[in-house]
Order: structure tokens, then C-alpha cells, then sequence
């Protein structure tokens, strides 16, 4: 009886638990949506739904006064052109608003170039984006957690009670980041958009295109990179772009040395298009090892494991003459950059891009598609652990959910990759209702045994292009291959920072520099293993464990541990890079 007894008011306690969190979720899902419509304050005791709601506040209050202005510039306009006003002072007006509010002002029916939306505007909608985000980790964990304690003991009613609240609680986040991305596309800066990614990728490659053509390749400063790294694909490709950086760098032609290359052995060259057109002679006057001196004409360089001295403008790394219009556009400006070297160096021969044309059309691929890769083999147990396919498919079913909320969706289609040739038959049984793109061959090619050979190579350039060519990731951070195809899908869309789900890691580099984070609100930690943190605090972010929580190191405390991830920023590693002035910068 007293079993019995203890068991109810342990229920009690978890239904009581489940009925709170319920209670938070419609108050912050009242939160998130009350600042669009009206300017009412409401006491908040939560730290995220306190920042989500402000956040979206001064989003509305931008546009606001936005709308404001323009309704006052008109007047003066309609006057200007009466003559009643000078032209001239109506855009003095302009210009200085502009320069107060940070943000572009236009008005009547004037001819002058759109500027698009401010920095802080851009950076503050993708913010509230991830807020969004991050705040239904944090509830989906607390109530996953309340539902094994319900699974555990034994009270069905109230984990099937937890459940329902999940289901709907997904469908509510999944409702407003559709209506966050529906509300930056009716600001109608999406043209901007496009037409920034452009510009700002074409001056990259522009530059890129300049440093590795010299006038003269007897005279040109060389920096010589060997392609010899014994890694995986993605590995060496990664190698390369390093190379590439530091060549930008130090304003030196790369030549890379691919002869006899693991891949191929006819070189690079015979799959991508050369580096350059002039410069591919190694030669010259004088040779150093890194880091030599700015006099000497050819310096080699080491895998960036043996690296030494390091230089500041390894990854994660922006140039600082560029930053501004990179932060801008993009929601990880660190990727991009690294991207615009993998769009360079990437650039395929007519056979490489008639056979990746051919695989594209043979199996049908078109979009609406998710890309997943599951890696296994070599490093399951070392480097990353075993992730099921119902792990991956989880993510695969949401973004169809969300697609499927704005738009019927015919077919549900996955392109699967994977070095382990179980995967996709097993996928293919497990979820009848998804149509699977892949080729099991191409998984068994990419055994260790077996990746070195032309096949293999074949098959690792298929499943990248299709990776980077889907519309969502669903993969392991920790995986060279997954990364690479996140860095290419980058150079296919204005902002393709949100356009991915890791299972394990968040992005990095290997070999890069620290990954800083600043604290934008303060925290006192709450219970074991958390951090505090002030405002200001440098933060080493180690990885965010997608449930509400990052963890890392605060730099001047020294404590390691968990913290909000709402409550830091990336802290962009800044550095100044050559500006390449003999490149002119496009109207």
C-alpha cells in the first residue's frame, strides 16, 4: 500500500512538473509573438524568453521608426520637388538619419541604389532565429528528461501526456521560425541579399585569380604546399584550403604539388582545373621552409600540424577590410571565407562536371532534398560515436514538417551517403515513406581499404556535390566530409549558416585557431558543472550539446563548464590581411 502510495505522489510530482513546463512554453510562444503585434511589457523571470521577447521588440521598433522617417522624407521631397526645398538638403537629411539610425532610408519615387538593411538589423534577425531555436533544445530536454522519469515509473497516462505536449510544442517552434523567415523575405531585402553574396564572392575570387597569375612567374614570391597529408579525401581538400589561405595571406603564388597524389595519381590537375594559368613552376632564386623571410622568392610549407611559428590569419580568421560586409550577410562569416577558397580551388574539369552532371540526372536528384551522411568505419570509437539512422531521420523529418507547413510536398527524397554500405538498405526498410537517393557502391569504395582508388575518388566527389546541393544537412560535424559539403553549400546561397543539423560537433577547422565567444548577459551558475559568467567575458567554446547549453572555458576565471548558449556571441577573430588595392572593388 505504501509502495502504491509513494508511486502516486511521485506521479503527482512529475504531472505537476509536466504542467509547469507546459505553462513556460505557451508563455514564451506568447512572448515570442506579442512584440510583433503590440508594445505591452510583460515581467519575465526567464533569462531566454527575456531576450527573445526584447529582441523581437527592437526588430518592430526599427521598422518602425524606419517607416516613420520615410513618411517625413517624402514631404520633404514632394516640397523639394515643388521647389520649395532644395534637392540637396533633403539628402543631407537623409544621409544623416542614415548615419544615426543605422539603417537605410528611402522615399517618394527617388532613383537611388538600394543599400540594403543595416549590420545590427541582419545580425539581430538571425539572433532571434536561433533564440528561437535555442529555447525549444532547453524544453525538449527538460520534458524528454521528465518522460524517462515517467517511462521509469511506470505511469503511462503521464509520459503519453509529455509526449503531446512535445508533438505540439515542436509544431509551435516549427510555426515561428516559418513565420521569421517569412517576415525577412517580405522586408524586401533579398534582392539586396543576392546581389551582396555576388559582389562580395566575386571580389574574393577576383583577388584569388590576381595572387595566382602573376605577370611574371621567374620573378612572383611562391609559396609551394605538397598534397601529401595521409588523411581521407576530405582531409587533403581541407589541407589545400589551408594552403590557399596562407598564400592569400602572405600575397604569394600557390603551387601544389600534387605529382603522384593518393587520389589520383596523374594530380591534381586532372580532376580540377589548375591554380593558375601563368605561375606553376616551383623554381626560384632562393628557397626557405616556413616561415623564411618576405625577401625569399619560394618558402614550403608544412601540414599545418607542424606549423611554427602560427600566424594569426589561420581559420577561423576574417580579413578585417572585408568583415563588416561579411558579418553583414552572413550568419557565420568564418565559413563563408573558408568557402569562397573551396569554390576557387574546387573548380571541376569539363570531364570531372560532366560526370557529376550525369550522376545528378541518372538518379533524379531535384529538390525539395535532404542531404544526410552517416560516418562509421574509422571513426566510429575514435573520433565520433555511433549514431543510428533514427537519429539522423529525426532531423530529416522536421525540416519536412516545416516545409510541409508552407507548401504541399510530393516526395519525401534523402540523399544518403555513407562509408558503411549497411546504412542504406537499412534505411530504405526502415522509412518506406522517403525516397532514397545513393549508391551503396560508392559507400563500399570508401572502405579504408579501398578509398584510393579512381572509383573511390569518383564516388567521394558524388556524394559531396550532392551534399552540397541539397537543401538541408543532416550529418556529424566531426566527419572532414561533412564539413566540406557545408563549406560548398555556403558558396550556393547568400546565408547557408542555418542549413544544417550536426549530430555531434559544432563547425570547425582542423588546426585552427581558438574559437572565442563573448558573454552578452551575465549567468551565475545554478548547479554542478555550470559556469558563471559577466558581460564582456572571453569564452572557449569547446561545443553546444543542442540542448539549451554550451560548454566551455571563461578566460578570466579559468572555471570550465556549461553555460546558456543564448547568453554568447561568436567573437569574430579579426586580422588584418593584405587588401589586394591592385583589385578594383565593383560598383
Amino acid at each position: 500500500m505504501q509502495t502504491t502510495m509513494n508511486s502516486r505522489s511521485s506521479n503527482k510530482i512529475l504531472a505537476k512538473a509536466a504542467i509547469i513546463l507546459f505553462s513556460f512554453w505557451v508563455v514564451a510562444l506568447i512572448l515570442l509573438t506579442r512584440p510583433l503585434l503590440n508594445n505591452q511589457q510583460n515581467e519575465v523571470s526567464n533569462d531566454v524568453l527575456q531576450r527573445l521577447s526584447k529582441a523581437v521588440t527592437e526588430l518592430e521598433n526599427l521598422k518602425v521608426r524606419n517607416q516613420e522617417l520615410q513618411w517625413i522624407l517624402t514631404n520633404f521631397s514632394h516640397e523639394a520637388q515643388s521647389g520649395k526645398i532644395k534637392e540637396d538638403v533633403v539628402e543631407r537629411l537623409r544621409s544623416t538619419l542614415e548615419d544615426n539610425i543605422r539603417m537605410p532610408i528611402t522615399f517618394g519615387n527617388t532613383e537611388k541604389k538600394s543599400t540594403g538593411p543595416s549590420k545590427e538589423y541582419e545580425v539581430k534577425r538571425r539572433a532571434i532565429y536561433r533564440g528561437v531555436q535555442e529555447i525549444w533544445y532547453f524544453v525538449q530536454q527538460e520534458l524528454e528528461k521528465l518522460k524517462k522519469k515517467g517511462h521509469d515509473l511506470s505511469a503511462p497516462e503521464l509520459t503519453n501526456l509529455i509526449q503531446e505536449i512535445l508533438n505540439s510544442g515542436k509544431e509551435h517552434e516549427i510555426v515561428l521560425l516559418n513565420d521569421l523567415q517569412e517576415l525577412s523575405s517580405m522586408e524586401g531585402h533579398d534582392t539586396w541579399r543576392t546581389t551582396e553574396s555576388r559582389a562580395l564572392s566575386d571580389l574574393v575570387q577576383r583577388r584569388l585569380h590576381y595572387v595566382q597569375n602573376p605577370a611574371d612567374c621567374s620573378k612572383a614570391r611562391k609559396l609551394v604546399c605538397n598534397l601529401n597529408k595521409s588523411c581521407g579525401y576530405g582531409c587533403q581538400i581541407h589541407h589545400a584550403a589551408y594552403c590557399f589561405i596562407m598564400a592569400y595571406a602572405t600575397k604569394r603564388t600557390l603551387i601544389l604539388n600534387s605529382k603522384k597524389w593518393r587520389y589520383h595519381r596523374g594530380g591534381w590537375e586532372k580532376v580540377f582545373l589548375p591554380l593558375s594559368d601563368t605561375c606553376t613552376d616551383p623554381s626560384g632564386l632562393d628557397r626557405s621552409n616556413w616561415p623564411g623571410t618576405n625577401e625569399t622568392q619560394v618558402i614550403e610549407l608544412p601540414i599545418v600540424d607542424m606549423l611554427s611559428p602560427r600566424p594569426p590569419f589561420l581559420p577561423l580568421a576574417i580579413p578585417r577590410d572585408l568583415s563588416q560586409r561579411m558579418i553583414r550577410l552572413h550568419g557565420d562569416p568564418q565559413v563563408w571565407w573558408i568557402g569562397q577558397f573551396m569554390k576557387y580551388l574546387l573548380r571541376y574539369q569539363p570531364d570531372t562536371q560532366k560526370m557529376l552532371d550525369q550522376a545528378k540526372e541518372k538518379m533524379k536528384f531535384k529538390s525539395p532534398i535532404v542531404g544526410v551522411h552517416v560516418r562509421r568505419t574509422d571513426k566510429v570509437g575514435t573520433e565520433a560515436a555511433f549514431h543510428s539512422i533514427d537519429e539522423y531521420m529525426l532531423f530529416v523529418a522536421d525540416f519536412f514538417n516545416k516545409l510541409e507547413m508552407k507548401e504541399k510536398v510530393g516526395v519525401r527524397r534523402v540523399y544518403l551517403a555513407s562509408d558503411d554500405p549497411s546504412v542504406l538498405p537499412e534505411a530504405k526498410k526502415k522509412y518506406p515513406d522517403y525516397e532514397f537517393l545513393g549508391d551503396v557502391s560508392i559507400a563500399k569504395g570508401a572502405a579504408v581499404a579501398t578509398r584510393y582508388s579512381d572509383s573511390s575518388l569518383r564516388g567521394i566527389l558524388v556524394d559531396i556535390h550532392m551534399l552540397a546541393h541539397t537543401d538541408y544537412l543532416v550529418c556529424t560535424f566531426s566527419s572532414q566530409v561533412c564539413r566540406l559539403a557545408y563549406e560548398i553549400m555556403q558558396t550556393l546561397h547568400p546565408d547557408a549558416s542555418s542549413k544544417f543539423k550536426s549530430l555531434d560537433d559544432i563547425y570547425y577547422y582542423g588546426g585552427q585557431g581558438p574559437h572565442q565567444q563573448t558573454a552578452i548577459y551575465s549567468h551565475k551558475a545554478r548547479g554542478a558543472g555550470e559556469i558563471s559568467m559577466e558581460v564582456g567575458d572571453v569564452l572557449g567554446i569547446a561545443g553546444n550539446h543542442w540542448d539549451g547549453y554550451s560548454k566551455g572555458i571563461n578566460e578570466r576565471t579559468k572555471q570550465s563548464g556549461l553555460y546558456p548558449s543564448f547568453k554568447a556571441v561568436d567573437k569574430y577573430n579579426i586580422i588584418d590581411f593584405p587588401v589586394y588595392s591592385e583589385v578594383a572593388v565593383a560598383e
